[in-house]
């Protein structure tokens, strides 16, 4: 019933309609799943300046979904949305920037639109700039400024900026070093819904080796199965080690 109204709508020339529909053929919401005419309805949204098409329409170029893969034509679209202040787009065209996808590598113009992106509070962006700070890339190395960032990131619930601030915190990069608070952070990511195997090993090994919590076998065994049923190596290694498989 919502794509009939949204159909009506788009036919007429209505930017959100017709954003709205190239959504329900993305995902196949109230109509057969079709990439091509999500394309084609992103497309007349984005041409009439809508952000959110412009942004959706870049990523279709960057997959290749319903159009063929053109990092430049990505690009173009996630540029003019990002030139609207959308920070998912701003984050993306970061990352175009960073791996010279589309145009050339620019680590100054990658950190420019991860930091627009980020003093919006996007969580990704966040993170990259705060990846950027720590290794000095495309600004001057500063474990501060990194850790000032992957903070906000890690208070949004984003792993990879939980474990990275856990290994601040582990190495006294930016801050007093408290083993503590990196087991605390390690902990979040370990225990994220589809957590990623090494964040989870990281966490065993701090049990194992009573790094910031009592040393406990057990705790550190039962993190090194949970990565190693996803296939870490390393922690097969310490099951292995242990006579566990």
């Amino acid at each position: 019933e919502a794509v009939k109204w949204y159909r009506k709508a788009a036919e007429q020339g209505l930017a959100e309609a017709q954003y709205n529909l190239g959504v329900c053929y993305h995902n196949g919401n109230g109509v057969a799943q079709d990439y091509g005419e999500a394309v084609k309805w992103y497309r007349k949204a984005a041409e009439q300046g809508h952000a959110k098409a412009q942004y959706n329409l870049a990523l279709c170029y960057a997959s290749g979904q319903g159009v063929a893969q053109d990092y430049g034509e990505a690009v173009k679209w996630y540029r003019k949305a990002a030139e609207q202040g959308n920070a998912e787009a701003q984050n993306k065209l970061g990352d175009c920037y960073y791996y010279g996808r589309g145009g050339a590598q620019d680590s100054a113009e990658a950190v420019n639109w991860y930091r627009k992106a980020a003093e919006q509070g996007y969580a990704e962006a966040q993170y990259n700039l705060g990846w950027c700070y720590y290794y000095g890339w495309g600004v001057a190395q500063d474990y501060g400024e990194a850790v000032k960032w992957y903070r906000k990131a890690a208070e949004q619930g984003l792993a990879e900026a939980q474990c990275a601030l856990g290994w601040c915190y582990d190495h006294g990069h930016g801050v007093a070093q408290d083993c503590g608070e990196a087991v605390k952070w390690y902990r979040k990511a370990a225990e994220q819904r589809n957590a990623v195997p090494q964040y989870q090993y990281i966490l065993g090994l701090c049990y194992a080796n009573g790094a910031g919590v009592p040393k406990d076998d057990n705790e550190a065994v039962k993190w090194f199965r949970k990565a190693a049923a996803q296939g870490y190596a390393e922690a097969r290694d310490e099951l292995r080690k242990r006579g566990l498989e």
